[in-house]
């Protein structure tokens, strides 16, 4: 049993809680203060034990269209900070009198992201009080009181001679990597610092996410915003160690200035890639239309960074049935690949898209009620708390339903042979988080291939040794011809276990080919050779045409890494 109290206040002044010597007077709005325990239950739990339909906001308008706007997103309104076509040239003259930042790929993706409404209720890079927020409690809370998740800090970093050419200058032009005008960075009234807030009412308020102007503040005399990049602390808070080794860290925080700027967005246009791949970037404001074009009454999200292979197939269909089970009508799977920055061993975007592809050609999933799209995002393989992020954009999105499974956004710890998150923390995090209990959570049900029925099905204990354990990232595999179970080890190239499994299905050199530095799944060494010698994986793990695009991708890696050895030799 839960209770909820809405409180509502007439407009007049009002005193928040300081101290009594000092309080402070600020204009009243009208508060929904809404309490409710931090940490709290999988929402699915008492629809799983009865056969109650879960309640679903606006199932029906005018008793005939079912909408797809079946959960609102974070902030009540999805952000969209792309100029209009009208303001266009304006804008851009004057991005173009303004200090410049110049901006990296990944920067040009976490602009996508924000510009979009992905992280909504963000309207730009972080500024301090953000970052604070989102770094030590993964979350930001709003003016009326409500928490909305932010697992992840969207910062902008800079240099010391970019901050010393900025100056004094209000607002800074972005730049992307090849030059183009991209956005405008602004200083605006929702950037008011503490000493600010004392300048402006005397005493500051915390525990605020301030989105409304402060009295008479005069957001016109204040510069942008720029604070200190401690890497270290966001590092540590990130990913829970400053371990070398982390790709996102290695790639792009430790080699980025010593300051972050903050500020509110407004983009150009719509960010383009231009990589054949961009009919498949839809936007939160996109899907929902889609949504409702479909008539979905539910929506469930599969993120995967992975070609999708049977078990995968299984866990999505599965879901499917359990959803209409519970009453639904029409559910719509969301298949939304991470489309941002991956490591280099996670097979690229466009593979994955194409092997994608083949499975709703070959009918492993249904096309009538899939759509897939690409996630912009970039991928920290922070573990728990960049799970909550990838939750926290599907709310946006307009998906209820979200599929975690074993240790989401994991990876092995870079210095040592074992798993950097327990693989059951993801799922326990998503049913706790503060800001995502609006998001109905479906943990994984464990697939595994069965021998006997030659198929990916869901694992048996009672028959525990007809099952082998298939992934494309970790706990990886087995080749059918040979008997051999690996069972609960992440699949590192130098592990010895892994090593001498991959010597008896392979007859490559392990140590040659690969050695002790390098990590990833098993997976990814026997598709290369797999690939190399034209041998098909286990009946029924992969559909034969994303099978076949795999391979193609393999041979064409092999291909140009034997390029190098050719030239010298």
């Amino acid at each position: 049993m839960s209770l909820t109290i809405k409180l509502t206040i007439t407009p007049r002044v009002i005193n928040l809680n300081l101290h009594p010597r000092q309080r402070t007077k600020i204009p009243a709005y009208s508060l929904g203060f809404r309490p409710k325990p931090i940490y709290h239950s999988n929402a699915l739990v008492p629809i799983l034990y009865s056969n109650k339909q879960p309640r679903m906001s606006q199932a029906s308008v005018s008793g005939s269209v079912i909408k797809s706007y079946l959960i609102e997103p974070d902030g009540g309104v999805l952000v969209d900070v792309i100029v209009s076509e009208s303001e266009r040239g304006s804008k851009a003259l004057e991005a173009e009198s303004l200090p410049k930042v110049r901006l990296a790929k990944i920067d040009v993706e976490w602009v996508h992201v924000i510009s979009e409404g992905w992280a909504s209720p963000l309207k730009g890079f972080m500024r301090e009080n953000e970052y604070l927020q989102s770094l030590h409690f993964n979350s930001l809370r709003m003016q009326n009181g409500t928490v909305v998740n932010m697992s992840l800090p969207i910062v902008l970093a800079i240099d010391d001679e970019t901050k010393k050419n900025i100056g004094s200058s209000k607002d800074v032009g972005l730049v992307g990597p090849d030059g183009d005008l991209l956005a405008i960075l602004r200083r605006t009234w929702a950037e008011i610092s503490r000493e600010e807030m004392f300048y402006a009412a005397g005493k500051w308020t915390p525990g605020f996410y301030f989105d409304f102007p402060l009295l008479g503040s005069s957001p016109a005399s204040l510069p942008v915003e720029i604070y200190k990049h401690n890497k270290e602390e966001r590092i540590a808070r990130t990913w829970g160690t400053t371990a070398p080794g982390l790709p996102y860290v290695e790639e792009f925080i430790t080699p980025a200035g010593n300051w972050l700027i903050g500020g509110d967005l407004e983009v150009l246009k719509t960010i383009k890639y231009n990589d054949g791949l961009d009919h498949y970037r839809l936007s939160p404001q996109q899907l929902r239309e889609e949504f409702d074009r479909r008539q979905a009454d539910a929506v469930f999200a599969f993120q995967l960074r992975n070609p999708v292979h049977n078990g995968h197939a299984l866990l999505m269909n599965d879901t499917r049935r359990r959803l209409l089970e519970m009453g639904y009508k029409n559910p719509i799977l969301l298949l939304h690949p991470l489309g941002g920055f991956t490591k280099a061993d996670d097979v690229p975007l466009d593979v994955r898209m194409k092997q994608h592809s083949k499975v709703l050609e070959d009918g492993v999933l249904d096309p009538e009620t899939t759509i897939v799209s690409i996630f912009p995002s970039p991928m920290h393989y922070a573990g728990p708390t960049e799970v909550q992020w990838h939750a926290k954009a599907r709310i946006n999105a307009g998906a209820n339903f979200y599929i975690v499974g074993r240790d989401p956004a994991g990876m092995g710890h870079p210095t040592e042979k074992r798993d950097l998150y327990d693989p059951d923390h993801g799922k326990k995090v998503l049913s706790m988080a503060p800001g995502l209990e609006k998001l109905n959570i479906l943990p994984f049900r464990v697939a595994a291939y069965d021998t006997m029925a030659k198929k990916m099905a869901f694992f048996d204990p009672s028959r525990s040794k007809d099952f082998l354990f298939i992934s494309g990232t970790k706990v990886g595999t087995i080749s059918g011809r040979n008997n051999i179970r690996i069972d609960n080890c992440f699949c590192f190239y130098g592990c010895k276990r892994v090593k001498a499994i991959a010597r008896k299905l392979t007859s490559i050199d392990i140590d040659k080919e690969y050695g002790n530095s390098k990590k990833t799944g098993l997976m990814h060494i026997l598709m290369r050779t797999y690939a190399r010698t034209g041998e098909n994986p286990p009946d029924g793990f992969m559909c034969p045409g994303g099978w076949e695009v795999l391979v193609k991708y393999y041979e064409r890696l092999q291909a140009e890494e034997a390029t190098p050895a050719a030239v010298s030799a």
